[in-house]
């Protein structure tokens, strides 16, 4: 299989402000721009991302076309401010779905490959099987919203675990302070989902089965994009990463799509 190393030229295609449309179709039979184009070098990277998620059917997976927009802008912005040390990796919880779905997606945009997808939970007091409430304060056993960074692992009372660093002051920034982490759990699991049950919640963390947690920690720690996703109207407008203006400073990973052109770009392809 190809492998599609990031590439070589620079091109620099300035987001506008604008936040995503917060209703997404994701039939994926169609893939409109996600970006306007008010900008020459907006099309580029509008065309690399309609063609990653065309191309890897992420909707196939259930993950809507909006939600991986921003994903993806918040990706580069992250990687625009030298956050990332794991740069192909983009993790993407997105609680507009309910916890009876396999809601967690880890992405290799490198490669175009899904690497896992699978149950998440969300806190106890920000919805029952969907998460609706979200908080950035202690003791109130929500989950937050936005952008994390993935941080060092350790082995505690939920056993092997892995520390977030929030990105978004007032968002996401208390999530280390407030215990905030990735562990296993006996209450996330394939099980409660055939069953129609919806998944356990946590105290904020999102907590997966104990099954597969060592193997999603072990890729995804130490300095990946992580994204907290729902559909929430207070945080599409106060979210200083999805309304930034900012030069995206990659060489883009070509992902799945390797057919795609991008003009005055040289793709470098290795079998």
């Amino acid at each position: 299989m190809k492998k599609i190393l990031f590439i070589s030229f620079v091109c620099f295609n300035t987001l506008t402000s604008m936040a995503p449309d917060m209703a997404g179709d994701g039939d994926g039979k169609k893939f409109p721009s996600l970006l306007p184009s008010s900008s020459d070098g907006a099309p580029v990277l509008t065309k690399w991302i309609d063609s990653v998620y065309a191309t890897m059917n992420l909707d196939s997976f259930g993950l809507k076309k909006n939600v991986f927009f921003s994903a993806c802008k918040g990706y580069g912005y992250l990687i625009s401010k030298n956050k990332l040390q794991k740069t192909s990796l983009l993790t993407i919880c997105d609680y507009s779905q309910p916890s009876t779905a396999k809601r967690l997606y880890v992405i290799n945009l490198e490669e175009g490959k899904m690497l896992f997808n699978t149950y998440v939970s969300h806190g106890k007091n920000s919805g029952s099987d969907y998460a609706t409430s979200f908080s950035n304060r202690p003791e109130t056993h929500k989950s937050s919203l936005g952008f994390m960074v993935t941080g060092e692992t350790y082995n505690g009372k939920k056993g092997y675990s892995m520390h977030f660093d929030g990105m978004e002051p007032g968002i996401n920034d208390k999530v280390r302070s407030r215990d905030i982490v990735m562990h296993g759990s006996n209450y996330v699991n394939d099980k409660r989902a055939d069953e129609g049950e919806s998944m356990g919640r946590s105290f904020g963390c999102p907590a997966i089965s104990y099954s597969i947690h060592k193997k999603i920690i072990d890729c995804i720690k130490d300095g990946s994009c992580f994204f907290i996703y729902a559909d929430d109207k207070w945080y599409g407008s106060t979210s200083h990463i999805l309304n930034a203006r900012f030069d995206w400073p990659l060489a883009l990973p070509q992902a799945a799509a390797s057919n795609a052109v991008f003009p005055g770009q040289n793709n470098i392809v290795v079998q």
